[in-house]
């Protein structure tokens, strides 16, 4: 498998590659130094930085029967998620 990973190069090639990546850099460079005025950085300030907890606008079953619609694998009551599948 290994050998599909890598593969070696002739001068040639590494000689066309660097010429590309170069013109590919240099034409991003030059692009970027068309740009007249970058957007500079945003801040926004509030009154109050932290939200009221209170009830929602959807009731507990409204909530849970829109969370089982999205899931992709249910039962009826709860969502099936994998277990340890990224081992």
């Amino acid at each position: 498998m290994a050998g599909f990973l890598y593969k070696k190069l002739t001068e040639k090639e590494r000689g066309e590659i660097k010429k590309e990546s170069e013109k590919i850099i240099n034409s991003f460079g030059k692009k970027l130094s068309e740009i007249k005025k970058l957007p500079g950085e945003s801040f926004i300030e509030r009154k109050n930085l932290f939200r009221e907890e209170g009830p929602g606008s959807l009731g507990n079953e409204e909530l849970k029967k829109r969370i089982l619609n999205n899931a992709p694998e249910k039962n009826k009551e709860f969502i099936i998620a994998e277990k340890k599948g990224w081992e």
